[in-house]
């Protein structure tokens, strides 16, 4: 059969502003999770225009898109929502959505997927396999929108599954491989305290709400740190601390929220009721009433070690050595992992730097992309169908 890598080369001599085209459309026009109803009909559009036959997923966003009629399937996940955060960017291609943007990568993730899409479709051979395209509604809500693409039976026949994310702090031309954790698990927790409020002249003839989350504050990251192994890299840092309005009054009721994150997945099953039960020891002295809601969220993304060594020669075959690259574990946490629990998968990171820029960081409004990523996104995983079906020695 001829090289993907092959087919890739030549689409993209062809086809490459169409990536920049796509992205930028996309970047313009952000959605948030489970309303990308125009990002979807673009998908839809694009791939019946490559002549394939693209389905929508029945929450009403996202797509799924079969290529080859083979019993078993490779799949490739593109996550297609923004974030609902400003664009600062003075660049033509800007937010048009008031609040809403790319600042993910998204954008660019789906454009990559749309060019391989575009690259396979437009192949005149026999595949000795099949593709599956996911384009993945709502990754940026908890416990994401994978768990919806599970649901609908998309992993029905996948044998594998592979995605790219961008990362900002990697040159371009270069993609970033790990194995094992890359990302960590993450759930969220909040704690609200509740007691009869009170003068500040007096706080012992009442509970001293804000004492008690003062004490939660710096005792609960504390005591968790001593009751877990810290190999887990246990991290729970609060994000919001909400009570009283005035300075004489002790309040009725007060509360915080936090998330937690972790790369030992067997401690993200069994974490909650140690989280549940400490908070309850650390507020008893005090008086004060304890509820805590814990809201599980995603596990850790695990690569598996076979797949990145398949990565690993492919990047070299598509980019040579010089776009090889380790990559950090991420504390941030990612609904691609809802799919290893049922296939064995891998992510790589993409490398998207701006010449000339630090980078910057994900979730910012002023993230951008060197748009060059796009087309080596494409050559990445057209050397990775090449490395499942016609492997190099």
């Amino acid at each position: 059969m001829q090289p993907v890598a092959e087919l890739a080369s030549k689409w993209l001599a062809t086809h490459a502003d169409d990536l920049v085209d796509w992205r930028r459309d996309l970047h313009r026009h952000p959605e948030v999770a489970y309303t990308e109803h125009r990002t979807t009909e673009l998908i839809m559009t694009t791939l019946r225009g490559f002549g394939l036959n693209p389905s929508r997923l029945a929450v009403g966003t996202g797509v799924v898109c079969d290529i080859g009629d083979g019993p078993t399937f490779t799949a490739l996940r593109a996550d297609i929502d923004a974030l609902p955060l400003p664009d600062h960017k003075i660049v033509p291609y800007a937010s048009q959505v008031p609040g809403v943007c790319h600042a993910c990568g998204h954008d660019a993730h789906t454009a990559i997927l749309l060019g391989v899409a575009g690259v396979l479709a437009g192949a005149a051979t026999t595949w000795p396999g099949s593709v599956r395209l996911i384009f993945q509604p709502a990754e940026e809500r908890m416990p994401g929108g994978a768990m919806a693409v599970v649901d609908a039976g998309a992993l029905t026949g996948v044998e594998k599954i592979f995605a790219v994310h961008c990362d900002p702090k990697l040159d371009a031309g270069k993609v970033g491989l790990r194995v094992g954790a890359i990302t960590a698990a993450f759930d969220q927790i909040e704690v609200r305290l509740s007691g009869p409020g009170g003068h500040t002249a007096r706080p012992q003839l009442t509970v001293d709400l804000v004492y008690a989350l003062g004490l939660l504050i710096t005792e609960l990251p504390g005591l968790l740190s001593r009751r877990v192994d810290p190999r887990s890299a246990l991290s729970l840092v609060w994000g919001t601390v909400s009570a009283g309005s005035a300075a004489n009054a002790i309040p009725q009721s007060g509360s915080m929220r936090g998330t937690l994150r972790m790369l030992d997945g067997h401690l993200w099953e069994r974490l909650q009721p140690l989280v549940t039960q400490l908070a309850a020891d650390i507020v008893a002295p005090t008086g004060a009433k304890v509820e805590v809601h814990y809201e599980r969220g995603v596990p850790a993304v695990v690569n598996d070690p076979s797949l990145v060594a398949l990565q690993t020669q492919a990047a070299l075959a598509a980019l040579g050595s010089h776009g090889v690259s380790d990559t950090a574990q991420s504390m941030g946490g990612e609904d691609f992992a809802w799919y290893l629990r049922t296939v064995a998968g891998s992510m790589a990171r993409l490398g998207v730097r701006v010449p000339g820029t630090e980078g910057g960081d994900l979730h910012q409004p002023s993230f951008d992309i060197d748009e060059s990523a796009l087309a080596v996104g494409v050559r990445f995983t057209a050397a990775i169908l090449d490395e499942l079906w016609n492997p190099q020695d």
